[in-house]
């Protein structure tokens, strides 16, 4: 199992310091799920942090990744397959892992397991999975975790209560839109669509609670 390490991983950031559709989305999603009350949002993964900048201003940004641009006091440096995922000892309102567990390989259930441990009792997780049963499957060559949904979601379900999952986007290509009219009309449809989801989804959100 090969694992990308921090040199690939600061190159690789730099593609993203612009927001792109995913991300837009899932902002969307967070800041509806905090609404207007104070929160804090652990962001893994983070890259640059583009998603802060996303986000209402009662949403407390804080991110981990294997490569940071440069410090900040909100953002970790860590190697979250080498290392415990931890912030300080702190507990989050809400915590964000999107385009993250296609490269985790065989510690995907143990993030999950640290994901849990660092969520609020009423907090939510916000995470994203490519559907590889797209009709025109395409898979990235540094993925190391290519697995089933159904694998994935039941994963999942060991740790957390799925309250709802449903399409980054439907697409003919297995790539997010980037035709603006195309884009638009899957920014606000969050619905499965018996026999065409599953064949045009290119990614889910999920959005979960702790198991009591």
């Amino acid at each position: 199992m090969h694992y990308h390490d921090r040199d690939f991983w600061g190159e690789e950031n730099q593609k993203y310091r612009q927001p792109h559709y995913r991300l837009e989305k899932c902002a969307r999603l967070v800041n509806q799920l905090a609404g207007p009350r104070d929160c804090d949002l652990l962001d893994i993964g983070c890259g640059p942090a583009t998603l802060m900048q996303l986000l209402r201003p009662n949403i407390h940004y804080h991110g981990i990744d294997i490569a940071l641009p440069q410090p900040r006091p909100y953002l970790l440096e860590i190697d979250i397959v080498q290392n415990p995922i931890q912030f300080h000892d702190m507990k989050f309102d809400i915590v964000v892992a999107q385009g993250l567990f296609e490269y985790l390989g065989t510690h995907q259930d143990q993030t999950l397991t640290e994901i849990s441990l660092l969520l609020m009792p009423n907090g939510r997780f916000v995470t994203s999975y490519v559907n590889f049963a797209h009709r025109s499957r395409s898979v990235y060559s540094v993925y190391n975790n290519v697995q089933p949904l159904d694998r994935f979601r039941k994963s999942l379900q060991r740790r957390f209560i799925i309250e709802r999952y449903f399409p980054t986007s439907h697409n003919w290509d297995h790539d997010e839109p980037s035709r603006r009219l195309v884009k638009l009309v899957n920014k606000y449809f969050n619905l499965n669509v018996p026999y065409i989801t599953p064949k045009l989804a290119v990614e889910y959100f999920f959005v979960c609670r702790l198991r009591s």
